[in-house]
């Protein structure tokens, strides 16, 4: 576990303030004209998250009655300095930025610049997906509500591990290489590329840069100071590193995802910077029953849209024994469930070094956020479940901490990794004879070069995927790459022509049973030169 002199000093580090929205409005009070409190329960079980799940800082806001009930930080937001996780620390949204990207759409469709049923080809007529009957009819609404008939995450290779180098109209041309796993519109299937999409639709329709937009639109009348862009240098004095944490080496900062002030290609799908303080803000907003007023970005309407069952979800076990749940769908930018008897709006964020929920009950008036700079998704749900049962259930609150932290161990000792495939160790060619550049029409360029240590691995277009090879068995290698955080190893095969020449490889995960969903399905790499 994570033990440091943060869990000396841990209510030392706590920054807490209670704020008044009123409604249809956002609070503007600074921070000293605040009173300086927090609910103890919600402090216990956040600092007791950070350590059990090995996270070094956290934030949480809580909306209830139009109140903010609870802001406060915790923990590090760098541990080398031991700098402390303020109210105002900024953290990455991940996911929950696809919240802001369907709020830039819902503008357009309150000025009546578009609809959501408009089909995506009337505004950008260079999409298109493989099958020509989707492109046809795929229209705004399908971009946001999962339901593609692609792979879950297909294309996430374009933009993961940052940074990309690949362009976002690069991303919206290569949809039609993806091929589809399911019909359109039949199955729910979690998609960011499709939200980097709709973002480029927004900026062709409001002729400005989408992150322009939300900035001018969301943003500033919300009085946030919240960036889907570049950031000031001011901005960058209290951010949170983003860490990793393995019981052999402990911490690492994953500095690839680390807040620098660069704008992300992805950032409509997943690369939103914002504070729990901000966010708070957006919650005071979105919960508000008021009607639309100067300082509202989108209407009432229009949130009921982005609110409603577009794609259905399955229910787990877990869910309808801890929560009572009986539904589950996603909307537009947001899931949706009903938890003890009410609706329940939320959306999860996760990327390698930050985790984010943000929680709406709109029946009940209450909001919260939580946002850390860990990779272990146990200290969030800790939490969550801890603020809602406080409301929700009080009868049934329960060491939340104590509980995922049984589950997590129960997995870990009851579903044991399937054993990887074994291979002779030894390859049929000399290794020179693989070296050589290969590209796939989409993915671009992969460098196999021979070096005095053996083949080396680098991708072209994303910068931080290079790797070794390591021969398995015939003609195949396993790739591990140089940072084991950006992916899982690979397995490799070549592939040759009749004169035993090398003409290509394909890739696949080096798991047991890699199936056909793994990010590579749809990549075929030939040589460029024999």
């Amino acid at each position: 576990m994570y033990q440091n002199k943060m869990r000396q000093t841990a209510f030392s580090l706590v920054t807490a303030i209670i704020l008044g929205f009123t409604v249809g409005q956002t609070a503007a009070a600074s921070a000293s004209e605040l009173s300086a409190t927090t609910l103890p329960l919600f402090d216990e079980a956040a600092l007791a998250a950070l350590t059990q799940f090995d996270t070094p800082g956290m934030a949480l806001a809580v909306v209830k009655d139009g109140q903010l009930v609870h802001l406060a930080g915790y923990g590090e937001r760098e541990l080398s300095s031991a700098a402390p996780v303020t109210a105002d620390t900024y953290f990455r949204l991940a996911s929950a930025s696809k919240a802001f990207t369907a709020a830039s759409v819902a503008i357009l469709v309150d000025e009546g610049k578009l609809s959501w049923d408009d089909k995506v080809i009337q505004h950008l007529p260079e999409f298109k997906m493989q099958d020509p009957w989707v492109t046809a009819e795929f229209t705004v609404r399908d971009l946001l509500s999962q339901r593609s008939g692609l792979a879950g995450a297909a294309g996430d290779s374009m933009i993961w591990p940052e940074p990309s180098g690949f362009s976002r109209d690069e991303v919206i041309h290569n949809l039609r290489y993806l091929t589809p796993l399911t019909s359109f519109r039949a199955n729910y299937a979690y998609s960011n590329v499709l939200y980097i999409t709709a973002a480029e639709l927004v900026a062709r329709v409001a002729a400005k840069p989408w992150h322009e937009f939300v900035a001018e639109r969301i943003f500033q009348p919300l009085q946030m100071q919240c960036y889907a862009g570049p950031m000031p240098e001011a901005a960058l004095q209290n951010v949170a590193l983003p860490y990793s944490f393995s019981g052999t080496d402990g911490f690492a900062a994953i500095e690839r995802n680390a807040i620098n002030g660069a704008m992300l290609m992805s950032a409509a799908a997943g690369g939103i910077v914002c504070s729990a303080s901000d966010m708070s803000k957006w919650l005071g907003f979105l919960l508000s029953s008021a009607g639309t007023t100067t300082a509202a970005p989108v209407s009432r309407a229009q949130l009921a849209q982005m609110w409603a069952p577009h794609t259905i979800m399955g229910v787990s076990a877990t869910d309808r024994e801890l929560d009572f749940t009986n539904f589950s769908a996603y909307g537009l930018g947001w899931r949706m469930a009903d938890m003890h008897g009410v609706k329940v709006v939320h959306h999860t964020g996760t990327l390698s070094g930050f985790q984010a929920h943000v929680v709406l009950i709109p029946d009940r008036q209450l909001g919260l956020v939580v946002l850390n700079n860990g990779s272990n998704s146990g200290a969030r749900q800790a939490v969550v479940q801890t603020v809602l049962k406080y409301y929700l259930a009080p009868e049934l609150q329960r060491d939340w901490v104590g509980y995922y932290a049984e589950q997590q161990q129960r997995r870990a000792q009851g579903t044991g990794a399937a054993a990887l495939p074994v291979g002779t160790g030894e390859v049929l060619l000399a290794l020179q004879d693989y070296a050589g550049t290969y590209a796939d029409r989409w993915f671009g360029a992969i460098s196999i070069t021979q070096t005095e240590t053996g083949l080396s691995f680098q991708s072209a277009r994303m910068q931080n995927l290079q790797g070794i090879l390591e021969p398995f068995a015939d003609h195949s290698f396993v790739v591990r790459w140089h940072d084991a955080n950006v992916a899982r190893p690979a397995l490799i095969h070549f592939q040759l022509n009749n004169r035993r020449q090398v003409t290509g490889f394909r890739l696949e995960p080096y798991v047991a049973e890699p199936g056909e969903r793994h990010e590579y399905r749809d990549m075929q790499f030939l040589r460029s030169k024999l």
